[in-house]
């Protein structure tokens, strides 16, 4: 049975990607845009003053590779 997601503020998700090799590669706007070497995907992570809706904080934790567990850890 998957884990409820967090409350995850923008920036708190920022430094949880950046635990696992996630960098910021520029930001425009109100978005975050983050790498990984050897990665082809990009995470952009919309900075609101807000929350990370669920479904942006489940598709970004989808395509950082890694599990809602994981994730939960590393907050």
């Amino acid at each position: 049975m998957p884990s409820k997601l967090p409350v995850v503020m923008p920036k708190k998700a920022v430094k949880v990607f950046s635990k696992v090799g996630w960098h910021v590669a520029r930001q425009k706007g109100s978005h975050i845009h983050l790498i990984k070497p050897g990665e082809k995907a990009i995470l952009t992570i919309p900075c609101h003053k807000k929350p990370l809706k669920r479904g942006v904080l489940r598709t970004l934790i989808k395509k950082a590779g890694l599990t809602i567990e994981e994730f939960v850890e590393l907050l």
